[in-house]
């Protein structure tokens, strides 16, 4: 395809061996992160709620800045709400991570949101060349 041609009009390419072992890094992040946040949230309350907020917002603003595209925001999302999914389940001895208080709905719904947004502000793919409007 030429130079003209729009970006949503080009076909989807898969993404290299390298970006793709990034992508994996950055889920497996995710999942720490949110581990983390889970147990940090619940002993430091109102801060480590703040704290686990403010570290998964770092963690996904810094995969998309650091991937140069949503993709990185969104990998370590996945895992992140991978990681918390897997964290509200009760085990059959009664044991879990999430109490049923504010604080845990905070997390759980205040981390999506932080998810949705940081994805959203993300870098798109952007064309190459000069620094002129498409379609000139």
């Amino acid at each position: 395809m030429n130079d003209r041609t729009p970006m949503l009009a080009q076909p989807l390419q898969r993404p290299s061996a390298g970006r793709a072992a990034a992508y994996l890094g950055l889920f497996v992040l995710g999942a720490v992160v949110g581990l983390a946040g889970a147990l940090v949230q619940g002993g430091w309350f109102p801060g480590g709620l703040l704290l686990a907020l403010l570290g998964e917002a770092g963690l996904l603003l810094g995969g998309a800045r650091a991937a140069g595209s949503r993709a990185g925001a969104v990998a370590p999302a996945g895992g992140w709400m991978v990681a918390v999914v897997f964290l509200t389940t009760s085990r059959p001895e009664g044991d879990f991570v999430f109490a049923a208080g504010s604080g845990s709905y905070l997390f759980l719904l205040g981390g999506m949101a932080v998810a949705v947004i940081c994805a959203t502000l993300g870098q798109g793919r952007q064309p190459g060349g000069d620094p002129v409007r498409l379609g000139k």
